[in-house]
């Protein structure tokens, strides 16, 4: 059972950097990793991402001292038992919106006597390594719960949410969020910074830790400034065609100047 890194980087305090994963290929997760990010999260909500591709990535991140978590299509026991059997240190709940969302899953996600977490071996069960008592209280030490919130009534119960003892760090969803409250796609707007300072105040409060998707440099320096230290930099695809364009751009650039 492996250490989870980023675990142990949030509790130090020290700021940690993710993306999104959504191409279905290991080569990406290494190539994140050569960058020196600290964790990803393979998306299934929003990609048709295979489970045996999703252990193949999970393996690409363990290469490379990556934490690998996932972001599940939903609250759904067969998927979540299913990630962590492949390996997965974490999951990342989309549209979290009450407590009874997530204790659901802390049920399918801890083995007893914290939750009711199918047992087998799966990729990481190293059953003839340690003693089945030893490989459980690891297992639960190490898996960590993140709710994103990223909707109206996300926010009304956010409290509830993030004040479970197993929410390890809470991700503010501020797209979805936009859309849910009548501003779609304006992430700016002041009604949905206004929300989103509600969300990052109630977890201070209660002491968990906020998670950001910095968008443009003045929200991560602002974020920062807030005190967050953990920070999804978008993912891999719009990170891609953003180098790709941009280096186009400055050729092409280039090129006029001698023409």
């Amino acid at each position: 059972m492996r250490t989870n890194r980023l675990k142990e980087k949030i509790s130090a305090g020290l700021p940690v950097y993710g993306l999104f994963v959504s191409i279905p290929h290991p080569i990406i997760v290494e190539m994140i990793g050569y960058a020196e990010y600290d964790f990803v999260i393979i998306d299934r909500e929003h990609a048709s991402t295979s489970m045996e591709t999703v252990e193949n990535l999970i393996r690409a991140a363990e290469l490379m001292e990556v934490t690998p978590l996932v972001r599940v299509s939903g609250v759904n026991r067969a998927e979540i038992l299913q990630v962590l059997d492949c390996g997965a240190q974490g999951i990342v709940i989309p549209h979290a919106e009450s407590r009874a969302q997530l204790e659901e899953a802390v049920r399918y996600t801890y083995y007893a006597p914290i939750g009711q977490r199918s047992l087998n071996s799966g990729r990481p069960g190293a059953f003839a390594k340690y003693s089945l008592q030893d490989y459980i209280a690891k297992a639960n030490e190490e898996v960590i719960i993140v709710p994103m919130i990223e909707s109206a009534a996300g926010i009304d119960n956010c409290e509830a949410i993030v004040s479970s003892p197993h929410v390890s760090f809470v991700l503010e969803g501020a797209a979805d969020l936009s859309q849910s409250i009548g501003v779609p796609w304006d992430t700016d707007h002041p009604e949905v910074q206004r929300q989103l300072v509600k969300l990052r105040e109630t977890a201070q409060r209660v002491n968990v830790p906020f998670a950001v998707v910095s968008r443009h440099p003045q929200e991560h320096r602002e974020s920062a400034a807030q005190g967050a230290r953990i920070f999804v930099l978008g993912d891999d695809r719009n990170t891609a065609f953003r180098a790709y364009r941009q280096k186009r751009d400055d050729y092409a650039a280039m090129t006029k100047e001698e023409l």
